[in-house]
């Protein structure tokens, strides 16, 4: 009897410790939601040691069921250790985030004259000592990161499509170059782990949070999101990121993601306002953030705020999918006439603006906008990870 208990006790610890580590950082049912982060990194790092225990625990029983059991028990033992060597070879090569997600093999640029990607895919693009470079959402999308290097600037890229948010850091860690893999999720958000001190860091803030380094903060290099085409209107000499043919199959099931068109439940969007994936638009000044739903920009496509004594303009693009966020000072702006070269003017001078920020007709001619960082995201996110912001409400 304690023989069959210290079996049976074994078998649950070896099969719960393959499924329980997995379970708590992936989109399973129910695993998103709770505060499990400490667990699962405490179940990650004494993983082997947690096996250790358990095929210690199994091996004696083993031994004497093989030895002088039944058939009818040797069967039962077999087919209980094939079991958990089934779990342990799904649980860690099929089901782990960087196994179903891989690098790209291939990366390849291109210039606008030879570049394959159609000019209205939304990109994450980045300017650094003078160079700018373009990265399809549809491409990052699937890697979730892709290292890079902009002008003489080392560059992390990413993008959560379970959060629709893109985000580029500085790989640095403690001054060190790192590599970075997908080790999951938490709250629905893709976390990457270091390669020097095992740390897991947070996709939508690039924070630390949990690991040696808990609490510190990768930091955040200056990207914009809008569509490939108004990307190169404000950036004609511009890099895009081509498609790496490897993994053709795998950018098919991100297929009209930018439109919000596809049918994953994780991924498929809200198509009413304030719903938990319905689109914002997400600006935070110092401690203070606000969120502006994506359809109410579609009604209005300029949007003059205050947010913590700070002027600002949302605007969107004629193009409907790019958007821009702007420190506007004492000017108050409005959508421009249908049919002029300028996207939106000033009600003080009439001067007419570009989507660059820049005045290009009128008494304020030259002049430039200071652009803010902003993000798309969906709602549940921005507020999962923002709690304290404020949604805006036309008046």
């Amino acid at each position: 009897m304690i023989r069959a208990l210290q079996f049976t006790l074994a078998i649950v610890v070896l099969v719960g410790i393959e499924i329980l580590r997995v379970y708590f950082i992936m989109p399973f049912p129910g695993s998103q939601r709770s505060e499990t982060i400490d667990l699962a990194y405490f179940l990650h790092q004494n993983r082997n040691l947690i096996r250790f225990v358990g095929l210690l625990m199994v091996a004696i029983p083993v031994i004497y069921y093989f030895k002088f059991g039944r058939m009818g028990t040797k069967f039962i033992v077999s087919l209980c250790l094939l079991v958990y060597i089934g779990v342990a070879y799904l649980f860690n090569f099929k089901f782990l985030a960087d196994e179903m997600f891989k690098q790209p093999r291939h990366k390849v640029f291109a210039s606008v004259a030879e570049n394959k990607v159609p000019e209205k895919c939304l990109i994450v693009g980045v300017v650094q000592d003078g160079e700018a470079k373009a990265y399809p959402i549809e491409v990052i999308g699937y890697h979730h990161q892709v290292r890079d290097t902009v002008g003489k600037t080392p560059v992390m890229i990413t993008y959560c499509t379970v959060c629709r948010t893109g985000r580029v850091y500085s790989p640095l860690v403690e001054g060190k170059e790192a590599t970075f893999r997908l080790v999951g999720m938490d709250h629905f958000n893709a976390m990457f782990e270091d390669d020097g001190s095992g740390t897991w860091w947070r996709q939508v803030s690039g924070e630390a949070v949990a690991g040696p380094l808990r609490g510190k903060t990768l930091r955040e290099i200056p990207a914009q999101q809008m569509t490939l085409a108004a990307w190169i209107q404000e950036n004609p000499n511009t890099l895009v990121l081509q498609p790496d043919s490897t993994f053709r199959k795998e950018y098919a099931g991100l297929e009209q993601y930018d439109e919000g068109k596809t049918k994953g439940p994780l991924t498929r969007p809200d198509t009413a306002s304030w719903k938990e994936k319905s689109w914002v638009v997400g600006v935070q000044i110092g401690m203070r953030s606000r969120a502006y739903d994506w359809r109410e920009l579609l009604r209005y496509r300029v949007i003059n705020d205050t947010l913590t004594g700070t002027p600002i303009v949302v605007v969107l693009d004629r193009d409907s999918a790019s958007f821009h966020v702007w420190k506007r000072d004492t000017l108050q702006f409005r959508p421009a006439s249908p049919g002029v070269g300028a996207l939106f003017s000033d009600v003080q001078t009439g001067s007419a603006w570009s989507s660059a920020g820049e005045c290009i007709e009128g008494p304020l001619k030259g002049n430039r906008l200071k652009l803010l960082q902003a993000y798309q995201e969906f709602w549940h996110s921005w507020r999962t990870f923002h709690p304290n912001s404020t949604q805006y409400k036309a008046k």
